[in-house]
């Protein structure tokens, strides 16, 4: 086995802040290469109008999850070594909420409103500091979400899990509806151009 490279001990523990920091730098770099600076493209996918954002990050996810299935089929990457988010249903989909809200009143989501901060936008600010201050006040209240907070408590569990089917199976059905979904998000997208003009 080859991966994953740190907990493996292939990489020393003291590059795992580096790697951070590169990846971080080449993540914003992309956003801002790929035009996710800009609040109107993002707030596109709400109105209708342009759902490139949807369609770049369902690709990503898709060709990471693709990566580690392949990598690990190889031998190349111990699934059992990967770190799985737990999971807390109930604030999960607060969250949930709260962010989707956030994401269509400002047109921004934390990454790429930080990234529309670097090259000097000043809506993004706005937005980011409004983002520090409700990050603050949480923080500071947190006694009291902090039953919610930790209530139905799954752990680490992955979707597979949940459905009772293979990691290949899940794989080849999201690809299938990832291109179910683009088609139908190009088809929307016709359609709200066609009213516009």
């Amino acid at each position: 086995m080859v991966g994953p490279l740190i907990p493996m001990g292939v990489i020393p523990q003291a590059w795992d802040n580096v790697f951070a920091v590169l990846l971080g730098m080449g993540f914003g770099f992309t956003l801002e290469a790929s035009g996710f600076s800009s609040s109107r493209k993002i707030i596109g996918t709400f109105f209708g109008y342009d759902f490139v954002v949807l369609k770049v990050f369902f690709t990503a996810a898709i060709t990471a999850m693709l990566g580690l299935l392949y990598m690990s089929y190889t031998g190349l990457v111990e699934f059992s070594m990967l770190y799985i988010q737990p999971t807390y249903v109930t604030s999960a989909i607060v969250g949930g909420i709260v962010m989707g809200i956030g994401f269509s009143m400002g047109g921004y989501c934390p990454g790429t409103s930080f990234c529309a901060v670097a090259i000097g936008k000043l809506d993004a600010l706005v937005f980011t500091i409004g983002m520090l201050v409700g990050i603050l006040i949480f923080s500071e209240s947190f006694p009291v979400f902090e039953k919610m907070y930790n209530s139905s408590f799954l752990g680490p569990k992955l979707v597979t899990d949940s459905l009772g089917i293979s990691k290949g199976l899940f794989a080849f059905l999201l690809v299938f509806a990832a291109v179910g979904m683009f088609w139908g998000a190009t088809w929307v997208e016709h359609k709200v151009k066609k009213v516009e003009y």
